[in-house]
């Protein structure tokens, strides 16, 4: 073991030189240089725990700020009038004076609001009006449906929507059930170009208890062209008293569900129509 290799295994004396000369002043540089210890590893170690010396810390480019920052929330002034008046962020801002006592709110929460919303009304607007612009747009872009669009359509909406055979539950058999107007008119439109006449369809609500039932059956029966009284039974759902219900007002009116009388065959072709939609992507890649 050569005299070097012996120094650098008395770890502790060495550690006791390097904080002295870490004490006294010197930079790491020095005292790597003043102790031939150029492994940077245990240079760090031996000085671990002694801060360095203050002519040897960079100036923060950041302390001016920080320092106006905090001379600005003593003043009064919100993270959002600081970083205005500094233009830098908000999550500094905080680093920088989460330890200041806030200041005295000088409005009411509502004032506050009522300024904030009057300030979003026209961002609000503009972007109502993008919104709608962009729906119709949208709609106008769609123009006439053949009759190959309204069946592909039709196949995609039943296969989201519709009651599906399983293996485990044999379910041949076309239902749908949906609570839009729009899809419920689609799917109507649907069976039409099908040819499915209106004798073999039946109609029913599920809705929930509390709801206006006789007005929604009105609703859906004028909806679909048929009497009231064609519909079937409707299925009442219970209110649970643990829940808040969100689904309620003038426009909450349940779902209607459409079956077809004797359609088993009639979901075979959806199935295939369906799968033979699934190939069709699946080739154009």
């Amino acid at each position: 073991m050569t005299a070097e290799m012996n120094r650098y295994a008395d770890f502790e004396g060495l550690r006791a030189e390097a904080v002295a000369l870490r004490r006294e002043g010197l930079s790491l540089r020095q005292i790597r240089d003043r102790l031939k210890i150029f492994n940077n590893d245990l240079l760090q170690r031996l000085v671990k725990g002694e801060p360095p010396p203050e002519w040897t810390k960079r100036p923060n480019a950041k302390d001016d700020l920080r320092a106006r920052a905090r001379e600005l929330r003593l003043q009064g002034m919100t993270y959002d009038q600081i970083q205005v008046e500094l233009g830098c962020s908000k999550s500094s801002i905080s680093l920088w004076v989460r330890d200041l006592p806030k200041p005295e709110r000088k409005r009411t929460r509502e004032e506050a609001s009522e300024i904030a919303r009057r300030g979003w009304e026209p961002t609000m607007r503009r972007r109502e009006e993008h919104r709608r612009e962009t729906k119709r747009a949208a709609a106008e872009g769609i123009g006439a449906m053949s009759d190959r669009e309204l069946f592909i359509l039709g196949v995609g909406l039943y296969w989201a929507e519709g009651t599906k055979d399983k293996a485990h539950a044999r379910r041949e058999r076309v239902a749908f059930v949906n609570s839009d107007p729009g899809m419920v008119r689609v799917f109507a439109a649907w069976l039409d170009l099908l040819g499915i006449p209106a004798a073999r369809r039946t109609y029913s609500l599920m809705i929930h208890e509390t709801a206006d039932v006789a007005g929604a059956e009105r609703y859906w029966a004028e909806l679909v062209g048929v009497d009231p009284t064609r519909l079937g039974k409707t299925t009442l759902k219970r209110h649970n008293p643990k829940t808040i219900r969100k689904n309620i007002g003038a426009e909450y009116r349940g779902c209607l569900v459409i079956r077809v009388l004797g359609s088993a065959d009639l979901y075979r072709r959806i199935e295939g129509a369906w799968y033979g939609i699934v190939g069709a992507v699946a080739s154009m890649d």
